[in-house]
């Protein structure tokens, strides 16, 4: 599972890899639910959660309840971006839980710990990077 970490006092974002056993601490939390950050490897750090995504890239809606992936009519965002006003769709969403099937869950941080993000978190290569290196 990934978690994606948004720190609003820097404006930056930090993607951590978690193990299943990690993860699973977290199945069962349900969207805007607070967390130690104990539970994934991040000591002294309070975080919550915002959002998430399944195995198939399906959104997680906060006011879904339940894990089970279902059809909805939607409005506005998360999963479904309008091009006219008052635009409608029916779109495949997620509920607010934590299950087995999502792979990504975004966090915000609510209280820092003693060591910053940066040091934690690995470093990763920007795709602009890559490409330079792949012409080479």
């Amino acid at each position: 599972m990934k978690i994606v970490i948004s720190e609003p006092t820097t404006k930056k974002a930090y993607q951590i890899e978690v193990d299943a056993a990690k993860s699973s601490a977290l199945i069962g939390k349900k969207i805007s639910e607070e967390f130690a950050g104990d539970l994934i490897g991040l000591n002294g750090y309070m975080l919550k959660i915002t959002g998430g995504s399944d195995n198939g890239g399906f959104p997680m809606r906060p006011e879904i309840p339940g894990m089970a992936r279902r059809a909805f009519i939607l409005k506005g965002t998360p999963g479904f971006h309008p091009k006219l006003k008052g635009q409608q769709k029916r779109k495949l969403i997620c509920g607010n839980t934590i299950s087995q099937s999502i792979v990504q869950v975004n966090t915000k941080v609510i209280k820092t710990g003693e060591k910053s993000l940066e040091e934690i978190a690995p470093k990763t290569e920007k795709k602009e990077e890559k490409k330079e290196e792949a012409k080479k």
